[in-house]
């Protein structure tokens, strides 16, 4: 498998958006390309040619869910990982996540300091 390095950030909160490029791009090493709503995912996904997507649930317009349902039709991005950033993280919600095909969940609020090992976890399992 190749090495985890362009991430794409799925989140509609500029604040949290800002705080979890920092910890990826500064403590991972990463290269991360943000996008504030689904829409724009999808208009940015392919050119960007994410290795794992980040995906936030709650957002307007069109959800964490929706969005990776429409990322998946789109054959570039068919076999990508995706990961759901969401506070709700009971058992049933967790694995309703991984039953559309996540490979995880990460919590929110999460940690900055241990959000890129969290990241290459997700990728490495």
């Amino acid at each position: 498998m190749s090495a985890l390095q362009r991430i794409l950030y799925v989140e509609d909160e500029p604040d949290i958006q800002a705080v979890a490029r920092i910890a990826l791009e500064m403590v991972g090493g990463f290269t991360v390309k943000t996008c504030s709503s689904g829409q724009e995912a999808l208009r940015e996904a392919v050119a960007f040619a994410p290795d794992l997507i980040l995906l936030d649930v709650m957002m307007p317009g069109m959800d964490g869910p929706s969005t990776f349902k429409a990322l998946r039709e789109l054959p570039e991005l068919a076999e990508t990982p995706v990961a759901f950033m969401t506070a709700k993280v009971q058992p049933a919600e967790v694995a309703y996540y991984k039953s559309l095909g996540a490979r995880d969940v990460i919590a929110k609020p999460f940690d900055p300091m241990t959000l890129a090992d969290q990241v290459r976890a997700i990728w490495e399992a």
